[in-house]
């Protein structure tokens, strides 16, 4: 089996094996390297459908590719050389017209005919441009309750419910709202029955955004690191590259910012936590989820990400600083003496900590290193004489440590190549002071 590759550097589409080579050329000379696409199936079967704002839409029916314009495939009433975003609602495909405040949208079920526009520019007040549109829904399916949001570049959302934009009882406006303006064309996703928006505010679902944002920032995913998103919104806004993705198999919303083109790096959230982490070393333009499985594309190389358990055949280098906790006492110093961090390891991984106290966020010293694993591996070792391998093995450790302070956090780092670290808990000992 095959899939297409978007984004290569060159505007071509490749075909990518199942192992994940990349190879010749399918369609080329194509103007723009940048593609926002759907999915749709209709009754002649699925289909992918693709626009970049400089070339007419591409789609793929699963054997062969097509252009807009072609005998069986042509889009009349806008030019698709013109479209640079594209979504699906209510089973339309709409399409957003580039520097304009125009969408178009199809008959239903269909990846022709003829388009219609809907023109917001006496909706958006303040200007500006259609940025994108979203499905969104108050709920996790897809259904008669499902909303359409059009998004500005200054961010106006303004929002429709019903079926049929061009009848008046069946299409109507609900609401024009005010959200940070959004950052990229991708800059919405799918959350479970919502959607999140990328824009200046922070990542925040679409939901909360439109009640309170500008108001209340701690409605956003992104409360807890706001800081940290707002500081890379202001220095790599411009960028090309911002993608929020959903991966629900690891519970993880994946926030990809562009600090350069092959300099990438990742803001990673737990949905069950709402703990943020960052990746780094991954140099990827764009990410998909197919099959429960999380896909980044490189520079001529897609990558299957999250799985195996080293980074391409490197270590996977981890550094985490605790939170600072006073335990409990925020007016006495304290002496802490000795430490025991609660650590789960499925092999000889590496790893050192220190101590830091008063929101010190020093790195400790030393680069922690992987010794071979004893473990006999599958087709090699003999049964019955080699060791079983794979069961997490808990190290719990009294160590000493040094450090005075009011408030204190664990500053942890570990190195990995051939299995996970859990770090689960930490013990300590210290000795309470006095105020001064």
């Amino acid at each position: 089996g095959t899939a297409a590759l978007f984004g290569a550097a060159s505007g071509s589409f490749y075909n990518v094996t199942a192992t994940g080579a990349v190879g010749s050329a399918v369609v080329s000379g194509l103007t723009n390297a940048r593609w926002q696409h759907v999915n749709i199936a209709t009754s002649g079967g699925s289909f992918l459908m693709a626009v970049n704002g400089a070339d007419k839409l591409r789609g793929w029916d699963g054997s062969a590719w097509w252009t807009d314009g072609d005998a069986a495939h042509d889009i009349t009433g806008v030019d698709t050389a013109n479209c640079i975003n594209i979504s699906i609602f209510k089973r339309r495909v709409f399409l957003v017209e580039k520097n304009s405040t125009s969408a178009w949208y199809l008959p239903v079920d269909s990846i022709a005919g003829a388009a219609s526009e809907l023109d917001f520019g006496s909706i958006f007040s303040r200007g500006g441009y259609l940025m994108a549109t979203a499905n969104w829904s108050l709920d996790a399916g897809i259904g008669i309750d499902d909303y359409a949001a059009f998004i500005s570049s200054e961010g106006q959302v303004a929002i429709y419910k019903g079926s049929d934009p061009s009848s008046a009882t069946t299409w109507a406006l609900v609401g024009v709202f005010l959200v940070g303006a959004p950052i990229g064309r991708r800059c919405v996703a799918p959350l479970a029955g919502d959607v999140m928006l990328m824009c200046k505010d922070g990542l925040i679902p679409l939901s909360k955004a439109l009640m309170s944002s500008r108001v209340d920032t701690t409605v956003a995913l992104s409360d807890n690191i706001q800081n940290t998103i707002g500081a890379s919104a202001v220095n790599y806004g411009s960028t090309f590259g911002w993608q929020p993705v959903l991966f629900p198999e690891e519970n993880m919303v994946l926030l990809n910012v562009p600090v350069s083109i092959g300099g990438q790096q990742q803001y990673a959230m737990n949905t069950i936590t709402g703990a943020w982490a960052r990746f780094k070393g991954w140099a990827m333009n764009c990410f998909t989820v197919f099959g429960n499985e999380l896909y980044g594309g490189g520079n001529g190389t897609v990558y299957k990400m999250w799985t195996g358990e080293n980074d391409d055949g490197a270590n996977v280098d981890a550094e985490v600083l605790q939170a600072f906790s006073y335990f409990r006492d925020r007016s006495s110093m304290k002496e802490w003496t000795m430490a025991r961090p609660l650590v789960a390891t499925t092999n000889n991984a590496g790893f050192l900590f220190g101590l830091n106290t008063d929101f010190d966020t020093t790195a400790p010293t030393g680069v922690p290193t992987e010794t071979a694993s004893t473990a006999a591996q599958w087709g090699t070792g003999k049964w019955g004489t080699g060791k079983w391998g794979g069961q997490p093995r808990i190290q719990k450790n009294w160590q000493s440590v040094n450090g005075i302070g009011y408030c204190a956090g664990i500053h942890f780092k570990a190195a990995t190549n051939t299995g996970r670290i859990e770090w689960s808990a930490t013990d300590f000992a210290y000795k309470k002071g006095g105020i001064i």
